[in-house]
């Protein structure tokens, strides 16, 4: 049995779970304390647990004596006085149950138990989790601006910023750590799980490269759990990146980030008071906090997540691109393909820059590659994949811009992807405006099979229902009379 095969599995207890009253976006939470339990039993590390309430314990018992144990469990290992384990607090902070009925606890944890682990510790037990909270994304429509980030994606910006061991690495907007668990695989498969490196770099690598902080207490629960199942120990707060609290966020290396979109509720203003412009749009704001926390050495980089607005929004926000474009080299825009979140509709972009050692005039030009035109559709049913980023990352090349040449002349290949703006170029838009468009939409085509169109069209079906529903769900007991 594979990871893919028992993740289904898993995710088949969410029938059960729904008997109980538990909703899709819980699912993955009462799993996660269930979960944490038994792969510390596999991994052998659960010298931190007290004896009493280890794996084996826990599916010993049976019927009431189970569920009220199980609430005392929750209660026990996320209180600092009983339990030393920083990360097991962390993981059981304010944890509690909407099982109510025993037998369908029971039956959850003895299905667990059950599992081929063999094998799920074979292809890594991360995966697995990783694998859990993707199928999870697939079937909940993410709240407080938050968007699950595809792998193939993470990977792609990983692999073009190219950190390195002894980098520090950051993700202000972590949601569950995603970009620093692959930066981390990506610098393990390049040392040999970090043998080749002494052992106070290896230190080094497991408990201070990474770091990140997250705003939502259930997300910050997964990323903890999702940490500890990659062998890494870094700092990984739960607040808010845009307070007070995140200010300790200076000095890195490598920032890698989709922060979330939208605006503070009530439209307030950040706490921060180390941020040049005030503005009410999170993505702007994070965009600051990013590029003010990079190291001012000429090397330290980024690569963000940012939706349109970000590119053309005037007033504050042109100031803001002022200011990345003199304290940052913006030298590459990768305009994303609708329809690759799971929230459909969103149009993003991922700015790659590089912190100057001056905070004047750094950027001289910006490469911009357009793949969001003329390429295929792309859905839950379509998802993005490595084949399609192939050619941006074979003519990414930062050091070596010449190789962009043919593909960028908009004279001998003017629906080329690339183009290439100067900054005094830039300067002269409207806004400084980098929403650039000169694809030519015309040879584009719908290439689906039927059957994809008509799994598109129920899907979307299926969305408005479920809307409704949840409209009828927040209507009741309202009473309509004048």
């Amino acid at each position: 049995m594979n990871n893919q095969e028992i993740v289904q599995k898993l995710w088949n207890e969410c029938n059960v779970l729904r008997d109980d009253g538990v909703s899709y976006q819980d699912y993955i939470t009462e799993l996660t304390y269930i979960l944490f339990l038994k792969m510390s039993k596999e991994q052998d590390q659960q010298d931190d647990i007290p004896e009493k309430y280890r794996w084996d314990n826990l599916v010993s018992k049976e019927g009431l004596e189970l569920k009220n144990f199980y609430r005392q469990l929750l209660l026990d290992l996320g209180n600092p006085e009983i339990v030393k384990s920083k990360r097991i607090n962390a993981i059981y902070a304010n944890a509690s149950t909407a099982i109510d009925e025993p037998a369908n606890l029971e039956k959850i944890i003895k299905d667990i138990d059950g599992l081929d682990w063999f094998s799920a510790r074979k292809e890594g037990l991360g995966d697995l989790y990783e694998g859990l909270m993707e199928k999870n994304a697939n079937e909940v429509k993410s709240g407080a601006g938050q968007y699950f980030t595809p792998r193939v994606l993470i990977n792609m910006m990983v692999k073009m910023t190219e950190p390195k061991t002894g980098d520090r690495c950051n993700d202000p907007a972590a949601g569950t750590f995603g970009f620093m668990v692959a930066a981390d695989q990506y610098l393990r498969d390049k040392t040999d799980e970090y043998w080749d490196l002494s052992v106070e770099e290896r230190n080094f690598q497991i408990h201070d490269a990474f770091s990140g902080m997250e705003l939502v207490p259930n997300t910050h629960r997964l990323a903890i759990m999702n940490e500890y199942l990659h062998g890494m120990d870094g700092r990984l707060e739960q607040g808010d990146s845009l307070s007070a609290n995140g200010k300790w966020m200076k000095n890195f290396d490598v920032v890698l980030t989709n922060p979330p979109f939208g605006t503070k509720k009530g439209g307030e203003r950040v706490t921060r008071d180390d941020l040049t412009y005030e503005t009410s749009n999170k993505q702007l704001n994070f965009l600051q906090i990013i590029y003010n926390s990079l190291k001012k050495d000429g090397k330290a980089r980024a690569a963000v997540v940012v939706p349109d607005n970000v590119l053309f929004a005037d007033g504050t926000g042109e100031a803001i691109r002022k200011d990345l474009l003199n304290k940052c080299n913006l030298h590459t825009i990768l305009r994303l393909p609708t329809g690759i979140f799971y929230a459909q509709g969103v149009q993003t972009n991922v700015l790659f820059f590089t912190r100057g050692e001056s905070d004047k005039d750094n950027t001289k030009e910006t490469w911009i590659y357009d793949m969001r035109h003329q390429m295929r559709s792309f859905g839950k049913r379509n998802p993005l994949n490595d084949k399609d980023f192939a050619k941006f990352e074979k003519l990414f090349c930062v050091d070596d811009r010449s190789k962009r040449k043919e593909t960028w002349d908009k004279e001998k290949n003017p629906n080329g992807r690339w183009r290439k703006f100067t900054i005094d170029e830039i300067l002269k838009r409207p806004n400084t405006s980098f929403d650039i468009s000169w694809m030519n939409d015309e040879e584009e085509h719908d290439d689906r099979s039927l059957k994809e169109i008509l799994d598109e069209m129920n899907d979307k079906s299926k969305a408005i229902r479920d809307a409704i529903a949840e409209l009828n769900k927040a209507l009741e007991g309202i009473d309509d009379e004048d």
